[in-house]
Parts: C-alpha cells; sequence; structure tokens
C-alpha cells in the first residue's frame, strides 16, 4: 500500500469522474473535494452537472459555496481548499478532488503559483491600445527577478506578465503554501467517439429535463443576463435562445459544439500539466478503480 495525503481524479467532461470518485471515497474512507469553477454556485445544478444524488452518504465540499453574479476566481478556490483540505485530515479521512478544472485542480496542488492572479479587464483595456513593440519595452523595464520568472514569446504571455506586475503592486503576493502534501493524480482515459457520445447523450437529456427551466429560475430570481452568458455553455447559449436570439436547434448545435470544444481543452490543459511536471496515471474508467484500490486501500 503506498501512503498518500491526497488523490486526485480528473478528466474530461462526461467522463464518469463523480461517480468513480463515490466509489472510491467509500472504499477508502474519503471526502470529495470538487474541482469545477461552476459547480461552487448555488442553484446551478443542471447545467453544471452536479449530479449530488450520486454522492449518496458520501461527504463532498466546495459545491453550492457563492451565489450566482459572484465573481470567483482562482484565488477564493485556494483559499477555501486549504481549509477543507485541512478539515477533511483532521478527522482522519482521505481528501479526493475530484473535477475537471484544470487551473483549479493545477491550484490545489501548488504551494506558489502566479495564476491566482485575478484577471484586471479594465487594465487589459490598456494593454490592448499598445503595440507589440511597446508592451515588449514595458515588459523588459521591470525587475530582472520578475521578468525571468515569465515567457515573453507571444504578446498574450507578455500581457499576462505585465497584469500579474500590476496586481502585486497593491497586492501582496499570495503565499499561502499547501504543505508538503504527497498526492497522486489519476485521469479518466476516454476515447475521442466515446466522449461525443456521451457528451450528445447527456445534453439532450438534460435538455429535456429541466436545464431550459433552470436558466429561466435563475433569470427570474435576479442573475443577469450578461452574468448567466459570462459562465458559459448552457447558460450561454440557453440565455441565447431565451432572448430570442437563437431557435432552439441553433441553440442545441451550438451547444453541443461548445461542449465538445471544451473537453478539448481540457485535454488540453491537462497534457500542458504534464509537460510542467504533474504525473497523470492515465486508465479507463472501469480499470481505475481497481488499480486506485489496489495501490491505496488500506
Amino acid at each position: 500500500m503506498q501512503k498518500i495525503d491526497l488523490l486526485v481524479i480528473l478528466g474530461p467532461t462526461a467522463s464518469g469522474k463523480t461517480k468513480l470518485a463515490v466509489n472510491l471515497a467509500e472504499k477508502l474512507n474519503g471526502e470529495i473535494i470538487s474541482a469545477d469553477s461552476r459547480q461552487v454556485y448555488r442553484h446551478m445544478d443542471i447545467g453544471t452537472g452536479k449530479d449530488l444524488d450520486d454522492y449518496g452518504n458520501t461527504p463532498y465540499h466546495l459545491i453550492d459555496i457563492v451565489e450566482p453574479g459572484v465573481r470567483y476566481n482562482i484565488k477564493n478556490y485556494k483559499e477555501d481548499f486549504d481549509s477543507v483540505y485541512k478539515e477533511i485530515v483532521s478527522r482522519n479521512k482521505l481528501p479526493i478532488l475530484c473535477g475537471g478544472s484544470g487551473l483549479y485542480i493545477q491550484a490545489a496542488l501548488s504551494n506558489l503559483n502566479y495564476s491566482f492572479v485575478p484577471t484586471d479587464d479594465d487594465f487589459r483595456k490598456e494593454l490592448d491600445q499598445k503595440s507589440k513593440q511597446e508592451l515588449k519595452k514595458q515588459f523588459e523595464a521591470l525587475d530582472h527577478a520578475f521578468i525571468e520568472k515569465f515567457d515573453n514569446s507571444s504578446v498574450k504571455r507578455i500581457k499576462r506578465a505585465l497584469e500579474i506586475h500590476h496586481y502585486l503592486k497593491d497586492n501582496p503576493l499570495y503565499q499561502k503554501a499547501s504543505g508538503n502534501m504527497n498526492y497522486k493524480i489519476y485521469g479518466i482515459d476516454i476515447s475521442r467517439e466515446e466522449r461525443r457520445k456521451k457528451i450528445e447523450e447527456r445534453l439532450d437529456f438534460r435538455l429535456s429535463n429541466g436545464m431550459i427551466e433552470e436558466v429561466v429560475a435563475l433569470r427570474d430570481s435576479g442573475v443577469s443576463d450578461d452574468d448567466l452568458i459570462y459562465y458559459g455553455l448552457e447558460y450561454k447559449w440557453i440565455t441565447l435562445y431565451l432572448q430570442n436570439e437563437l431557435d432552439y436547434e441553433t441553440m442545441r448545435e451550438r451547444l453541443l459544439v461548445g461542449i465538445h470544444q471544451f473537453a478539448k481543452r481540457q485535454m488540453t490543459f491537462f497534457r500542458s500539466m504534464e509537460k510542467k511536471g504533474f504525473e497523470i496515471h492515465w486508465a479507463k474508467d472501469e480499470q481505475l478503480s481497481k488499480t486506485i484500490l489496489q495501490n491505496h486501500r488500506k
């Protein structure tokens, strides 16, 4: 048996992460910490795929913790994760981090990461007015100890570095460490064809079982259309449909394409994590459970 402090289950949307994590939590005396950027919001249930019935009696965390309309960011998540992680460990339970938001997972596993710095739309607008040469000159004028930490090979990366530097002038760098966690990351390996099939089946089920009504209820409760569009995917395209900007079939088609693209971006990010040194052990869903239980059962 290999002793670990944190078990991580990741994979693209519709790959079966939650059911696997719940099954493992029941057998490993664990509690689940969600790593989903939209499941933190209350009343956003069907569109975010919370599937709370799947948890049964398994304790879960970082789901339904803020109201819709709140701009929850990675820094907020890192702080909440650290707090919940310590609580679970204090009860001699195994924390199981489960989700598909790669940035959240990376933040949870990192002691120090500039990704915690939130975006600044106003500052970005200022940068957008400048040429590449001007941006590069502004970047090169910063402290050498700062700029050597950043890749300046593209305008996008230079802008992000400048944004981070701008933020740090008035805000102390987030340095709360997660400690020396001994974690293990497992990824659900699902074929592109199977993933696409599951995504389409799940979308049609949700559209027929309350997802549109959920968006209507959010609008009626005072959540603005701008906020719903900001949350993307289901909330964006259904809002446009309710605004009569799209007919039903066009809404469904664009939403389906959007979810497929989202799943592809998730896999791209997981691969980028591997390049940064995060070792992910990939296996098919049915094999992962056996492998994890064999390696980590007490």
